[in-house]
């Protein structure tokens, strides 16, 4: 498998323990989701959860809005496999009860949880349970001396929001947190993540709120994520998509491999086809694709459409075939193997492929 050279390293974070998951250091970004069905509705939110957790979800978050929601926390972590996070707002005590629930992680924004005296409590109910902590600064909840100071929700605004409340928990000696900075802005969000991970050591949580429904959504968030992860920035990230929350593992699992920072499975290169091309590719990738379905393999397969873009213009690729006049190319690491048949093309990548040490 060839390496991305010019993929930036990791912006060196602290390790943050949350459940049997590890965020940050040179641990893989996290790709986590939302559950959007009623937390109390037990079933409803557990058969959820186990479904995202099959699409490839690594940790999952809830809703806590009343105390009824936080009582059912319990029984929702007892009947799922990856890490519970609740996500409280404006009730500091509902906050407590999570904790005391055993979820591994909490998800407060400080500027409306209910003053400093509410975050300590909070802070020290997660330093007595061991409890992870994720800071959530949002554009549309930063405090008004914040906003007054930078004339509205810029990236400065939320750096210095972010910062003094990590600040804060230091001071408690608190250090299991992890910080979001987030705007429905794709600038903002850049920005702000950018200038953070400058000044701090915390891990980041990736993403771009209130990003819209599939396909824009998931166009906005990679735009907004692509360039971070690809300087190395980002820790953990979810798309937040209006709809089923399944399909936001999917994409972001494309973000991923598209940025470089998690291949975990193959990646298939095609040309966008011209008028050279002499043969089904649409088809041949289409069969490609179904035939790889499932796999891990990290590796790159280019299907190319003639041998103008074959072994030379996807010489990056580790393996793959260029069609032609009833024959192809067979190519691995940018060197022509050898010709075949062009109804054995598809069979002659495959079991190439299976000859590939992983």
């Amino acid at each position: 498998m060839k390496k991305l050279s010019d993929l930036a390293p990791r912006k060196p974070t602290r390790p943050v323990q949350v459940g049997n998951l590890t965020i940050g250091a040179e641990n893989p970004v996290v790709v986590q989701s939302m559950t959007n069905t009623p937390t109390q509705n037990v079933s409803a939110t557990v058969a959820q959860i186990k479904e995202l957790q099959e699409s490839g979800c690594e940790l999952v978050r809830v809703a806590v809005p009343d105390r009824e929601a936080a009582n059912c926390l319990e029984e929702i972590k007892a009947e799922i496999e990856i890490p519970l996070v609740a996500d409280v707002h404006f009730q500091s005590d509902l906050a407590l009860l999570a904790v005391d629930a055993g979820v591994d992680k909490i998800r407060i924004n400080p500027g409306n949880i209910g003053g400093e005296e509410a975050v300590r409590k909070v802070v020290e109910a997660c330093i007595r349970e061991g409890v992870a902590m994720r800071i959530g600064v949002n554009a549309g909840s930063l405090s008004p001396k914040i906003r007054e100071k930078y004339g509205g929700p810029s990236a400065r605004a939320l750096v210095e929001s972010a910062l003094n409340y990590v600040d804060f928990c230091r001071r408690l000696d608190y250090h299991d947190t992890v910080v979001s900075l987030k705007s429905s802005q794709v600038s903002t969000v850049v920005a702000a993540n950018r200038l953070f991970s400058q000044q701090s050591d915390c891990p980041l949580h990736l993403g771009v709120t209130e990003a819209g429904s599939f396909p824009e959504g998931a166009i906005k968030t990679a735009v907004g994520l692509g360039g971070l992860l690809v300087d190395g920035i980002g820790d953990t990230i979810r798309v937040s998509l209006t709809g089923d929350p399944v399909r936001e593992i999917e994409v972001a699992y494309e973000i991923l491999q598209a940025s470089g920072r998690r291949r975990t499975r193959p990646e298939i290169i095609t040309c966008p086809t011209c008028g050279r091309l002499s043969y089904d590719l649409e088809a041949v990738v289409a069969e490609v694709k179904e035939r790889l379905a499932g796999s891990e393999r990290p590796i790159r397969v280019a299907i190319m459409g003639c041998v103008v873009n074959g072994p030379g213009e996807a010489r990056e690729a580790d393996v793959g075939i260029a069609g032609g006049d009833g024959e192809g190319l067979l190519f691995r690491d940018g060197k022509v193997l050898k010709r075949i048949d062009e109804s054995r093309m598809v069979e002659a990548l495959l079991q190439e492929i299976e000859k590939m040490d992983f």
